[in-house]
């Protein structure tokens, strides 16, 4: 069977929110496919890519502008006309399908005309192309409302020949972890793994697999974006595992709000702003890692929460950045306010005591909304703010920003009757984790490592019948190991030497 791997690296990133009018937004779009590469190979289904997420968009209501085959130039005068036609608290989203590529953690997308480089011209690609990160900077500097971007970018590299030293760097894209606040990332395929252009020589659809599974969730009433992530990260992975191909589309979800493109239920149609509709009096943001709450009156001085979890339950460590006198908060919507009291701390700004500016939950705290209130440095009470709490959602989080700081212990060897390799540390945090994977004196993963399940009750605790070791050869020199997240988003691949 011949198949063409034709990568489709799609980031939806989005959700740009700010203080604008709403009867003033509009949907625009703009969709870019290039197939006919003058120096690198070309590609056969990125035009066809485009035409059909545009024709998509046209049915969610976006005014869709379509590039095709563009040159450096051509591609920057488009890019001038499409901020051109954002304005302020609009919906904007932007398609890419082509040649992307990765040099130092920064993603450029290729021009048609981008020259064949080779080993130490990275300058010459970065020059010749465009930055990615640009295009979230631009819908930032047009205050978009929304901002969902799509990166449909092939993961060979383009710029491998026989006979010669490539480029510094990968084909495709890098994950786009670092975003603001209120961003979404959908990648069609996961580090290392290409993204099918066909299933079968017998499969004669004009799109690749990604696409045309995306584009069909996109347009499915009520779904919101992690949804659509959801459910086409199942579909791909199933259709690829149907000839053997390992696909598992990855997302990294930033969102403040829930962002609909084809209405929030069923029976609705497609609203003219992709957000959430407003509430009479207060909307409850979704939870992100680090949150800006909005209020009643959606204040710029709104607190800021973080949650933690330990085994005796919750920490919620509230941010404010008006000096207080005082903190105080309760479950729900009714119900006494209790105050968190203060610390033996003085606060330079007002002189007195610090409020305390946490609280404890129950282990076993159900989803909810916390309504958080504060005494101002005049005496005024601000709010007030409410916070929704979901457990799992924040035990995801909080783990896997433990494991992202603490990369470097992952793993641990110790020569005891032979030589061992603990993993203890991951198996404490093992609620964040899908997968593990490591390879033994081999720098690419390819040996799955069994994890007891997640108890959520007791997150940390490692099973007293859990064995958080394996034995290895005495010759083992290096072990390299990867984690796939619960959010479908893969880590580097971190290597341990004895």
């Amino acid at each position: 069977m011949n198949l063409k791997n034709t990568a489709a690296l799609c980031i939806a990133a989005a959700c740009i929110v700010l203080a604008v009018p709403a009867q003033a937004a509009k949907r625009v779009a703009l969709v870019v496919g290039n197939n006919d590469y003058r120096y690198v190979p070309r590609l056969q289904k990125a035009v066809n890519d485009a035409r059909t997420m545009g024709d998509t968009l046209k049915q969610l209501g976006f005014t869709v502008m379509v590039a095709e085959n563009q040159t450096r130039r051509a591609f920057s005068q488009t890019l001038l006309a499409f901020d051109k036609a954002v304005d302020p608290g609009d919906t904007a989203f932007f398609f890419f399908a082509g040649h992307g590529f990765e040099i130092a953690g920064q993603n450029f997308l290729l021009p048609t005309d981008v020259p064949s480089a080779t080993e130490g011209q990275e300058e010459l690609v970065r020059d010749s192309s465009i930055l990615a990160d640009r295009i979230v900077e631009r819908l930032q500097n047009k205050k978009a409302r929304t901002a969902i971007l799509v990166f449909d970018a092939c993961r060979n590299n383009p710029f491998e020949r026989a006979g010669t030293r490539a480029v510094a760097g990968g084909g495709g894209l890098a994950p786009m972890t670092q975003l603001p606040e209120g961003v979404f990332s959908i990648f069609s395929a996961g580090p290392r793994q290409t993204a099918l252009d066909r299933l079968s020589n017998n499969d004669a659809d004009p799109n690749s697999v990604f696409t045309r599974i995306f584009v069909k969730e996109l347009t499915q009433p009520g779904l919101n974006l992690v949804q659509v992530a959801q459910r086409t990260r199942r579909v791909v992975s199933e259709m690829a595992e149907t000839v053997r191909h390992k696909q598992v589309p990855v997302y990294f979800d930033q969102m403040v709000d829930d962002v609909f493109l084809n209405g929030a239920a069923k029976s609705e149609p497609p609203p003219v702003v992709a957000a959430k509709p407003a509430e009479p009096a207060q909307q409850v943001a979704a939870l992100t890692q680090v949150q800006r709450m909005p209020s009643q009156s959606d204040s710029l001085n709104a607190p800021i929460a973080a949650f933690s979890r330990h085994n005796g339950g919750w920490t919620v460590v509230f941010s404010i950045a008006d000096p207080t006198l005082g903190i105080s908060w309760r479950l729900g919507d009714a119900g006494p306010f209790r105050e968190t009291g203060f610390i033996d701390t003085l606060d330079s700004r007002t002189r007195k005591r610090m409020p305390n500016p946490s609280i404890e939950l129950p282990a076993d705290q159900q989803a909810t909304v916390i309504q958080v209130r504060y005494v101002d440095a005049s005496g005024e009470m601000q709010g007030p703010f409410p916070i929704r709490f979901d457990p799992e959602a924040a035990l995801l989080r909080d783990q896997r920003k433990i494991l992202d700081m603490t990369a470097t212990s992952w793993l641990s060897f110790r020569e005891y009757n032979g030589l061992l390799v603990y993993y203890s540390h991951l198996m404490s945090y093992r609620c964040a984790i899908r997968q593990v994977r490591i390879g033994i004196d081999s720098a690419v993963p390819d040996k799955v490592l069994n994890m007891p399940p997640c108890n959520p009750r007791e997150p940390n605790a490692i099973p007293h019948d859990a064995l958080p070791y394996l034995k290895l050869a005495p010759a083992t020199k290096s072990v390299s190991v990867e984690l796939t997240y619960r959010d479908g988003s893969v880590s580097e691949i971190k290597t341990f030497r004895r």
